[in-house]
């Protein structure tokens, strides 16, 4: 199994993310999307850094049950109810990114939304994972 990154140099630098993955050889793991939920089905933290370290937490953790490691992650799709805001802590929510994940960057896409299934999550993130 081979995971390709490509991120062609005609296109903007990518920052955090991955212009695309190509896997040759390999199995598909499919991650609901996952929110600060904790095991007693509340809502960890208040700003988004706090959520963001619970929902990578909860998503890993859902790739290890299925088989998986961080670098396999190969698409992210990010749902915040305030973009701004996470482009704001993009610092912040690098550093945890490095220290769960590491410095592999999946292809990543952040998409704004007016609200989420629970009313206090600020993010949910879903994701694919290519394992060998």
């Amino acid at each position: 199994m081979t995971v390709r990154r490509v991120n062609p140099p005609h296109l903007a630098p990518p920052i955090g993310f991955s212009h695309a993955v190509v896997a040759e050889g390999s199995t598909i793991v499919l991650l609901a999307g996952q929110t600060a939920l904790n095991a007693d089905n509340v809502i960890v933290g208040s700003t988004i850094v706090e959520q963001f370290e619970q929902v990578m937490t909860n998503l890993l953790a859902a790739l290890e049950a299925a088989g998986g490691t961080p670098d396999q992650l190969a698409k992210l799709t990010i749902y915040s109810v305030d973009p701004v805001d996470y482009r704001a802590n993009a610092r912040d929510i690098g550093r945890i990114w490095q220290r769960l994940v590491g410095k592999d960057y999946p292809a990543m896409t952040l998409i704004g939304v007016t609200r989420l299934w629970d009313d206090e999550a600020l993010l949910e993130i879903e994701g694919t994972a290519i394992l060998p």
